[in-house]
């Protein structure tokens, strides 16, 4: 019994001993494996155990930033208290309270344009920046000074001096500024700036539905896109023209195109699309109606009744009509028949006049002679005088 009490001993002191063979000579246990963290974690997390920033590297950053043009991602209003941005990325106030206080106020930028940094400060738990000259007005201390001269006052500052057009924002620390890099302060402004290479509508496209961003990539109008998304989609058009409906509502109508393309006319109630028709080269007119985006303080969605477009006879569910033929062949090969044909075609003549016979071969519904399409035209020279009524050629003689 004593020497198995004896035998298990040693085999526990032996396993004892093997263990501690095991263990670094710090005396701690290894570390268990952790999941490898983004390059945001790792800088969140460092930003608190780091020291507070110094001159030097204040020096750097502003050296860096100062003058940097860049593209923003939000809507930015002008007004003189500054947006506020958390190093988590979030953003105060919201993109619906940004949208709202510069259709008030003033848009300093929208979404995709191209800013410039004009200024940077560094505060104690925060970094402030300016864009395109910032809220306010910047002045010179001689345009407070006035001279009197001849019973009245020269200099000053000038009443008809620009307004401020720019804006401010403001990354908010918990406790202080910490030490950090270029790179590092550009990735914890990234939700407001982008400071990559990219062209307004690349950075544009990054905020909007994918039905919306497939539709600016194809240059397509939908129903309910805003003018900033028809811009970013078309272009400027050019042509507008204001009318009045039948309900005697005003509404403008942008145009793209023209004759012998297809001509695209988009009309604004307000800021908002409510009507995309096209005309074709073949005298089909397919028009739009049902409302397909929703935008609502400047934040793109897609309705809720939000049609596919097609192009039948008949005006359809989706609220697509098409007034001429079918751009499509019918089973079997065939093509549209006569009842499916334009009625009306542009023209200049006025009613009662005769067709012009260059088009009218295109203007008929079925196949007709062309000698009982138009008269003969007379000769140049010979008013009156049919060309089988000329007199053969005269030839000198021989």
């Amino acid at each position: 019994m004593q020497r198995i009490i004896a035998r298990r001993f040693e085999f526990i002191l032996l396993a004892g001993l093997s263990a501690l063979a095991q263990r670094p000579m710090g005396g701690s246990a290894p570390a268990p494996a952790q999941r490898p963290q983004s390059a945001d974690e790792q800088v969140l997390v460092d930003l608190d155990k780091r020291h507070p920033i110094s001159d030097t590297t204040r020096f750097q950053l502003v050296q860096t930033l100062n003058a940097e043009f860049v593209r923003v991602r939000k809507t930015l209003p002008i007004g003189d208290k500054s947006i506020t941005l958390s190093p988590e990325g979030e953003i105060k106030p919201s993109d619906g309270r940004l949208h709202q206080l510069a259709m008030a106020y003033g848009a300093a930028c929208r979404v995709g344009d191209r800013v410039k940094i004009t200024n940077i400060a560094f505060k104690e738990k925060g970094v402030y920046l300016e864009i395109n000259g910032g809220p306010k007005k910047k002045s010179k201390w001689y345009d407070h000074v006035s001279i009197g001269m001849g019973g009245g006052m020269v200099g000053g500052q000038d009443p008809n001096q620009a307004q401020a057009t720019g804006a401010a924002i403001t990354l908010e620390f918990k406790n202080r500024v910490p030490e950090m890099t270029a790179g590092e302060l550009k990735q914890l402004l990234n939700p407001v700036f982008d400071f990559s290479v990219k062209s307004a509508s690349e950075v544009y496209l990054e905020t909007v539905p994918p039905k919306v961003k497939e539709a600016i990539t194809k240059h397509e109008i939908l129903v309910g896109m805003n003018r900033e998304m028809v811009i970013m989609s078309r272009e400027r058009p050019g042509q507008k023209v204001r009318e009045r409906d039948d309900k005697g509502e005003d509404y403008e109508e942008w145009i793209y195109g023209a004759p012998p393309k297809d001509v695209l006319f988009v009309r604004f109630k307000g800021d908002e699309v409510s009507q995309v028709k096209t005309m074709k080269v073949g005298g089909e007119m397919v028009v739009k109606t049902e409302k397909e985006v929703d935008v609502k303080d400047g934040v793109a969605s897609l309705a809720s009744n939000a049609p596919n477009s097609n192009s039948n006879a008949n005006t359809t569910p989706g609220g697509v009509t098409n007034a001429g033929t079918n751009s499509e062949t019918s089973e079997g090969g065939q093509q549209p028949t006569a009842q499916q044909q334009p009625t009306h075609r542009p023209t200049l003549k006025r009613a009662g006049e005769e067709p012009d016979p260059a088009v009218a071969p295109a203007l008929s519904t079925t196949t007709i002679p062309a000698t009982s399409q138009r008269k003969p035209e007379p000769e140049w020279g010979t008013p009156g005088q049919q060309p089988s009524q000329q007199p053969p050629p005269q030839h000198p003689p021989k």
